[in-house]
């Protein structure tokens, strides 16, 4: 697995976490047929990117069929509950925002639901204080590493895909993006810019938890230099630095440690993709091809899908006995920190 490149550290609460024996306890018949959650609490800290401000989130196990849920509180008071659903998608600039309709916000969604839906975890509960989710070192690699650390439980409850039944596409102007039918998750990710230092990059890869931890995890967000003031007048990308975001400048990248991989930028806007389509409510079984896209596109594509009934349907993973219940217990939680 790859590391991080950047300063940030795990504490043990107290206790052995026990995902190792969770892991373990996974079947081997019908690889990913069944339902599955974290098997004990993270506590991650860190910045937010683009407010600049200290954020805190925790991560606690769900039972079957929760699915992914951002419980937002003020002051120890739960204040929203927030499904990560693309029809909650309130804001793509730049960043993923879900919301509800009184207007409550949770921003930069993307990694951390990259790194959940990567792993392959269906069920999680998402306790934050902020309006935006820690950018940590700018990749879902923090996140992996966490879950990691805990490991993940199988839940009795089969597995529910959202399978597509037919191609969707969405133009615009040079973007185009499509989802078509697949034995399995597919995506295939193209970007383009005009910038000698990302140029054209192109990557296609079949997703399973060891693709995306060893091919997507690890890569950061970026930006360019050029576009630093702009942003900063309309008040995003004040958290950013140099320890959470690639800086592209004219000729060079200014990180002094450079790429982690010099297809860092195109396996990025996969990662982005991973965790917008999650915001389908289930793993998918689909190909997904974009070309010049972003949040925007992906999360436009998805729409289309969805409102389209002919162009998918829920299916079920087949039912494997031998299943002990998952019992939710009170356990310290594994702390993450972002310096």
């Amino acid at each position: 697995m790859r590391t991080t490149g950047v300063g940030w550290q795990a504490v043990r609460g107290g206790g052995k976490p026990d995902g190792i024996e969770g892991r373990r306890s996974m079947s081997n018949r019908f690889i990913g047929a069944r339902q599955t959650t974290i098997a004990q609490a993270i506590e991650v800290h860190g910045t937010g990117v683009h407010s600049g401000a200290p954020v805190s989130v925790s991560l606690y196990p769900a039972s079957a069929d929760t699915g992914l849920r951002f419980v937002v509180t003020k002051r120890g008071r739960v204040t929203a509950e927030i499904p990560a659903k693309v029809c909650n998608v309130k804001n793509l600039t730049l960043c993923t925002v879900i919301g509800n309709e009184d207007g409550v916000t949770v921003s930069t969604v993307e990694h951390l639901l990259a790194a959940l839906r990567g792993l392959q975890i269906d069920n999680c509960l998402i306790e934050i204080d902020s309006k935006e989710v820690p950018i940590m070192d700018g990749s879902s690699a923090p996140f992996v590493e966490a879950i990691d650390r805990v490991g993940i439980r199988e839940l009795p409850a089969p597995r529910r895909f959202l399978k597509v039944l037919k191609t969707v596409r969405v133009e615009e102007g040079e973007s185009w993006g499509e989802l078509s039918p697949h034995s399995g998750f597919h995506l295939d990710v193209e970007i383009d810019f005009p910038s000698p230092i990302v140029g054209q990059q192109r990557l296609s890869l079949e997703m399973t938890p060891g693709v995306f931890r060893n091919e997507l995890a690890h890569a950061r967000t970026f930006g360019f230099m050029s576009d630093v003031e702009r942003l900063w007048k309309a008040g995003l990308a004040l958290g950013a630095n140099l320890t959470n975001t690639i800086a592209i400048g004219d000729d060079r990248v200014m990180n002094r440690e450079g790429l982690r991989d010099p297809l860092e930028f195109v396996r990025h806007k996969m990662l982005d993709a991973v965790g917008d389509l999650s915001l389908s409510g289930h793993p998918l079984l689909g190909a997904y091809r974009s070309v010049k896209g972003g949040h925007r596109l992906n999360s436009l594509v998805l729409r289309k899908l969805l409102e389209d009934s002919s162009a998918w349907t829920i299916v079920h993973a087949p039912r494997v006995r031998g299943t002990r219940p998952f019992v939710f217990e009170r356990t310290a939680a594994v702390a993450v920190a972002a310096e």
